[in-house]
């Protein structure tokens, strides 16, 4: 059985939609932090936030982290999981960790097309395309702290898929 691969990246680089996808590619079981962390708590990611503040999700985000990581799975992070050191060291000393890595122009179209204000509120309240290029520059170096592989992630699907499959092959053969 392989090593759960987990993807991290900013929010709108894809984790979710590529997860899923290299997972029906490598036939194994795919698994969003997000959504188990939800379906645990029985509640949005909101009313985490609003109830418990950010610490209190961010412990929640570490637990939901740790259960859901196994053999065989493909694992779709939420962005500021790389935060917490004890979730960079757990992803990298258990599996593989692809940080799938995009431009902040990129990543705020996306976001402005697929807006998901009720899944995960705003980080500092500021129009998207300003919150993703602060938010990125404070975490860009963790991604890549917390990452085996960097992949770009402003590439069509199948591509990102196609090069985080290669890169897991290269890995494999050193």
């Amino acid at each position: 059985m392989t090593l759960p691969i987990f993807l991290i990246g900013a929010r709108g680089c894809g984790k979710s939609t590529i997860g899923a996808e290299l997972a029906q590619v490598r036939d194994c079981r795919f698994v969003d932090t997000d959504h188990a962390l939800q379906e645990l708590a029985q509640m949005t990611i909101a009313t985490i936030v609003e109830k418990e503040g950010w610490p209190g999700f961010r412990a929640r985000e570490t637990a939901a982290l740790q259960a859901v990581s196994a053999p065989g799975t493909v694992i779709a992070t939420g962005g500021g999981i790389i935060l917490s050191e004890v979730n960079r060291r757990f992803m990298r000393e258990t599996g593989m960790v692809i940080y799938l890595c995009a431009p902040v122009a990129v990543l705020a179209e996306r976001l402005e097309a697929f807006p998901e204000e009720a899944q995960r509120p705003t980080l500092t309240g500021r129009p998207i395309s300003e919150e993703v290029s602060e938010v990125l520059a404070q975490r860009d170096a963790l991604y890549r702290e917390a990452a085996h592989h960097i992949v770009n992630a402003a590439q069509s699907p199948e591509q990102v898929v196609a090069d985080i499959q290669a890169a897991l092959l290269l890995a494999r053969a050193s």
